[in-house]
């Protein structure tokens, strides 16, 4: 029989956080409206229960110990990547699942639902193997995407520096080429993995200035001349070391160059794409569960002698809550498809959808925990722990200022 709420509001204030989430994640069904099965194929809905049950199993319920003692869940990742997730659009023959980009962006959001920090770290990965396995030739991919497909390496996306970061094409590490090597100079600032992972994926001047003079390589740990800076004190995204890489003198054959000279920016900017429909997947995770958590607290919580559920101001509110998660969802899926499709205005619409997912769902997260009061505020739950893992998400892959401005430039243009 289910428990009386009164017991249930006692065991989920005394319970860990995230296996209180887990209890109730099982517990309440989801309102139509909030379905994020709505629309989809049998195979995809096939893929998203996968998903979710792994976030339920082998995520939620560590989420809070990962934050604390900052844990990066290499087990745990390994075991999503023999499920495919480790190479969700990447092709078949070297280890990948071959996927769509919508069907990636349904596995996203929801393995965020269980913790979207690993998430957002997996879906980083998923891009730099992309990376490889869309520009690398035939010994490159054989040589890498194996082992990064089924997560016993993995892979760091390196482009921002200390002095560049909005303004990529100006970034300064250098790769002389010497011979058959290139000699690299220069740091990389905020890599997710950095130091913990094994592959590199780095974007690096081999010309002149600008974009065109920007080539792409691939380093392994271990490799001369190649450190790592401290691990960073984050606000969130614990479960993910960030570090600084640092390059002196640190030699790299010229075959481990993805394409040609100069045509380093044009793979970081298709990688950034994708990397935006993903990062906003990651959001529409969080945003989810953190509409269930106020969900259920304004049923379970009582105040002046009636549940706050029957608070009409709190009920518009999580009306608002819901809606905005449900456009979310439905744009960053509109841009994941034309991303696959191919289509030419799938640039800028993936910068639309990664503007307002991550606004949006920034601030769905951060009204649940409004609504939870002063018991919002605890580690002992989950909802303050989303709000601190996707503010971030309004930074990286492109700061949501530069997204307005790619929208603009589009709009002035016609």
């Amino acid at each position: 029989a289910e428990r009386p709420r009164a017991a249930m509001a006692m065991a989920w204030r005394a319970a860990p956080r995230a296996a209180a989430r887990l209890l109730l994640l099982g517990r309440r069904g989801i309102a139509s409206c909030l379905d994020p099965s709505t629309g989809l194929t049998e195979d995809q809905k096939e893929f998203q229960k996968v998903a979710l049950d792994f976030a339920a199993k082998e995520m939620a319920p560590y989420m809070a110990e990962w934050d604390e003692k900052e844990i990066f869940p290499v087990e745990t990742m390994r075991k999503a990547a023999q499920l495919g997730f480790g190479g969700i659009y990447v092709k078949p023959d070297v280890g990948g699942s071959g996927l769509s980009r919508l069907d990636t962006s349904i596995i996203f959001e929801a393995l965020s639902t269980g913790c979207a920090s690993t998430t957002a770290y997996m879906s980083i990965h998923n891009m730099c193997v992309w990376m490889i396995d869309t520009f690398g030739n035939e010994e490159q991919r054989r040589r890498f995407c194996p082992s990064l497909c089924s997560m016993e390496k993995f892979a760091s996306y390196c482009l921002t520096e200390p002095g560049s970061g909005s303004d990529a094409a100006s970034l300064l590490t250098s790769a002389q080429r010497k011979g058959d090597t290139y000699v690299l100079n220069g740091s990389k600032a905020f890599i997710s993995g950095g130091g913990d992972t094994d592959v590199y994926v780095v974007m690096c001047r081999t010309g002149g200035p600008g974009p065109k003079g920007i080539s792409c390589l691939v380093l392994e740990k271990g490799m001369p001349g190649l450190s790592f800076g401290k691990k960073e004190k984050k606000v969130g995204w614990n479960s993910q070391p960030t570090r600084a890489v640092i390059f002196e003198d640190c030699t790299v054959p010229v075959g481990n160059r993805l394409g040609a000279e100069g045509q380093g920016f044009s793979i970081a900017m298709q990688g950034l794409n994708g990397g935006r429909i993903n990062i906003a997947s990651c959001s529409l995770g969080a945003a989810h569960a953190s509409v269930l958590l106020a969900q259920e607290h304004l049923t379970v919580r009582k105040q002046f002698g009636e549940p706050l559920a029957n608070n009409q101001y709190l009920q518009f509110r999580l009306a608002e809550m819901a809606t905005r998660l449900v456009a979310a969802r439905l744009m960053v899926r509109n841009a994941a498809q034309a991303l696959q499709d191919g289509r030419e205005d799938a640039a800028v619409l993936c910068s639309m959808a990664k503007l307002f997912a991550t606004d949006e769902c920034f601030g769905i997260c951060n009204q649940a925990l409004q609504m939870h009061g002063g018991y919002g505020y605890l580690k002992d739950y989950a909802v303050q722990q989303f709000v601190r893992d996707i503010r971030v998400h309004q930074i990286l892959e492109g700061t949501n200022e530069v997204m307005r401005m790619i929208v603009a430039r589009n709009l002035l243009q016609g």
